[in-house]
């Protein structure tokens, strides 16, 4: 069974998390709002997978499960860390009744619940995790090589697998694609990419050749040197703003803009 789940407003909004008696959701550090009485609430540095994994190194596996615990418990927290992600989970479960947990994203824009079958994995921008079913398990992925110097904001993406509701959140407005209805590709700015299907192949190419209108594009385009390449059949959720542009703009009504007419190469924007 999903989540039931409602998501609320416009500009800012927030998931409204109908619990079941005994049902567990978690949540990145900072992205929790509200809750009824009856909903207890627990941090964890462990995620939900390795939750089973204690229960099960505790029922039988005495020291020596403990300490694989452990050592699983640190790596998850390690690649969260070197991720730039919270390093803590929060846990919310209704006890004795239904219970009701609200959650917002950290950005002026959408959200969006997707649901896991245990078929296809999703892929996800950093800090795009807002909550999910305990059945849902969280992972960093690091895009290698090329891609992943290359991509910027694709280097580090959350990986989403296992069954249910997990809830992303993103910046400006949502729009929904496939590949596949565009010839099975399309270029995206890097930073409008929130989440893709597993299946979809993920790159990045240079904007033109090393000519006059490849170097125009990348001193005066505003897109700096690379766009992210989208490939294959199935579910892309890009955004209408990115994070470097919301940056941009709020330097330039502090007076603050160093970026000059032209952006792109020129760009001296932080980060």
């Amino acid at each position: 069974m999903t989540l039931q789940q409602e998501i609320v407003g416009n500009a800012m909004q927030m998931a409204v998390v109908s619990l079941r008696p005994g049902q567990t959701v978690y949540c990145e550090a900072g992205k929790f709002l509200f809750k009824t009485a009856n909903v207890t609430m627990e941090t964890r540095l462990s995620g939900p997978s390795d939750g089973g994994q204690q229960a099960q190194g505790g029922a039988g596996g005495g020291m020596g499960g403990l300490l694989r615990q452990a050592m699983g418990t640190a790596m998850q927290v390690g690649q969260r860390a070197l991720a730039g992600e919270s390093l803590a989970f929060q846990y919310f479960t209704a006890q004795g009744g239904e219970g009701t947990v609200g959650f917002a994203g950290v950005l002026p824009g959408e959200m969006r619940a997707l649901e896991l079958n245990g078929t296809r994995a999703w892929f996800a921008e950093k800090d795009a995790f807002v909550a999910a079913e305990s059945t849902v398990d969280f992972g960093i992925a690091f895009q290698g090589g090329r891609t992943g110097m290359s991509g910027g904001e694709g280097f580090i993406l959350e990986k989403f697998t296992g069954y249910g509701t997990v809830i992303i959140a993103g910046a400006g407005n949502f729009i929904d694609l496939n590949p596949a209805d565009f010839g099975g590709r399309i270029e995206v700015d890097t930073g409008c990419v929130v989440a893709f299907e597993e299946g979809i192949q993920y790159g990045v190419q240079r904007i033109g050749g090393l000519n006059r209108q490849g170097i125009m594009n990348m001193v005066f385009g505003g897109e700096g040197l690379s766009l992210a390449t989208l490939e294959g059949n199935g579910r892309v959720i890009l955004q209408s703003l990115t994070i470097e542009s919301l940056a941009n703009a709020l330097k330039k009504a502090q007076g603050g803009d160093k970026q000059g007419p032209t952006g792109g190469l020129f760009s001296t924007h932080a980060g």
